[in-house]
């Protein structure tokens, strides 16, 4: 199959839509098994755990990707970025786990977190192993450009784990099952991944030495700049976690943690775009096309917006209906949080193509600076907010946080040469949303019950949100042709066949 970045997108998006289909079954299961207080518990760990990774992983998994997208004039270059990126994820998944295990035996996870979770230490040790190859694996496949081979993979590794998880939990494990669901599902990611490797990579190249003319220092300054930039991204998830659970109850911790769950959902089509950017605009920069650049960076944060609007109009005018019946009656103490970070949750949505655009670059340091300035007043906020207000607070702090990173990032990126912001057409992306949640407010409080809002209020939404789209040219008709005539057949014949008839 040819790929294009069409086709790619509809790999991500396509994985990304079924992996949160299945988190929709997956989280409110795990939340009514584990309960209030374990489900916190989980959650303070898993934010924990993703901060360790980032250290760990030392940017092997966007340097994969980068480098081996990259074609160059080396001999075996693809199988020499591979070998050296392997060992490189195997001395650093030792040294983290080592690190974790380490931090448990002394007593520093019972100072910072409590009694309770030193016990897990140990599993999470092998998961920082699993985790580590399984992305790794899994990047490897997206570097070399087989989106529709790594994404179903992804789908493996989220079903598996829920079908794994809920077991173990079911079966009175509690946040160990969790855990250990985690490790099966991640030993699967990475035999499948491996598998299809070795179709396009000699995995021997792992034990042979890199060449004396392979560019050592290129690749580890690389990677040693983006442990810095994906840690503090990382910490604008985390940070609020960590600190709700030294100054709460772990059940008011569980409460936040389903408002960013569901807050994220916003997130599956920028992250699919933010995926697939990477690889795609890598040569563009090194063969100094910044025109090029501009135009697609441009045009995909606009499309972001105009999805990720769509989503959160629905969301914060469903918001009291769609949390207990994710999670359950208890959790309606989610929605005030939910709806607190809804705009932060649009504006790092706005900045996630932005983010990739300019890592594609290699310059780092213009992307340290600002994503530092937001992960600082994050922290700051957090700390100031929570111990007054707890988790509105944290929602307060964290959509500050998120919103101050497309700020930052638009003049980085304008440091770096090329202006995503261009095409943005953000009034008319305010005159949709505003028609939009004008319509479908009312349309709700109007239904009653539940299920019939639910069946009602997004198709109705929908129409009207595009229909407004199109009527202001926030997306035009021919755009929308040439993004369905980029996917591949026959999907790509079939849909630009029916927009012909409808435009006609």
């Amino acid at each position: 199959m040819k790929r294009t970045f069409a086709s790619a997108f509809l790999s991500v998006v396509g994985g990304k839509f079924v992996i949160v289909a299945a988190a929709v079954f997956i989280t409110p299961l795990l939340v009514r098994l584990l309960g209030e207080d374990a489900y916190g518990q989980y959650a303070t760990l898993m934010a924990m755990f993703g901060l360790l990774m980032i250290l760990v992983s030392s940017g092997v998994n966007s340097g994969t990707r980068k480098f081996i997208s990259e074609e160059r004039d080396v001999d075996g270059w693809k199988d020499h970025v591979f070998g050296f990126y392997f060992r490189f994820a195997a001395l650093f998944a030792f040294l983290g786990s080592a690190l974790l295990v380490g931090a448990a035996q002394i007593g520093l996870v019972d100072a910072a977190l409590g009694e309770e979770f030193a016990g897990y230490a140990s599993v999470l040790g092998l998961l920082v192993f699993t985790s580590q190859f399984g992305e790794y694996a899994r990047r490897v496949l997206m570097g070399l450009k087989l989106e529709h081979v790594s994404e179903p993979i992804g789908v493996v590794h989220k079903v598996s784990f829920g079908a794994f998880a809920v077991a173990f939990v079911y079966f009175d494990y509690g946040v160990l099952g969790v855990l250990l669901g985690h490790l099966v599902a991640r030993v699967i990611e990475i035999a499948l991944s491996l598998y299809f490797i070795s179709k396009r990579l000699s995995l021997a190249s792992v034990f042979t030495p890199t060449p004396a003319s392979f560019p050592r220092s290129r690749l580890l300054s690389f990677n040693h700049l983006s442990v810095v930039y994906i840690f503090l991204l990382t910490s604008l998830y985390h940070v609020d976690v960590l600190m709700l659970e030294r100054f709460t109850a772990s059940a008011q911790v569980g409460y936040y943690k389903i408002a960013l769950v569901i807050a994220e959902f916003l997130w599956f089509v920028p992250r699919a775009l933010q995926s697939v950017i990477i690889q795609s605009t890598s040569n563009l920069w090194a063969e100094g096309k910044t025109e090029q650049v501009t135009r697609l960076s441009s045009a995909i944060t606009r499309y972001t917006l105009v999805l990720t609007m769509l989503l959160a109009v629905g969301l914060a005018v469903l918001a009291r209906d769609v949390v207990p019946l994710y999670a359950g009656p208890a959790y309606v103490a989610s929605v005030p949080p939910l709806l607190l970070l809804l705009p932060g949750t649009i504006g790092f949505a706005i900045a996630r193509p932005i983010l990739a655009v300019s890592h594609a670059k290699g310059d780092l340091r213009v992307m340290i600076a600002a994503t530092g300035l937001s992960a600082l007043i994050n922290v700051a906020l957090n700390a100031l907010l929570i111990p007054t207000y707890g988790i509105e607070g944290a929602a307060i702090a964290t959509s500050v946080g998120y919103g101050s990173l497309p700020l930052f990032h638009v003049a980085g990126a304008r440091r770096l040469g090329y202006r995503p912001l261009s095409d943005l057409r953000l009034g008319r992306v305010a005159v949709a949303a505003g028609a939009t949640g004008a319509v479908i407010h009312p349309l709700a409080n109007a239904i009653a019950g539940t299920l019939p809002t639910l069946a009602l209020v997004p198709p109705t939404g929908f129409v009207v949100y595009v229909a407004v789209a199109i009527a202001t040219r926030l997306v035009t008709l021919d755009e929308v042709k040439r993004g369905v005539a980029g996917l591949p057949d026959p999907v790509g014949a079939r849909a630009t066949s029916l927009v012909e008839r409808v435009v006609d």
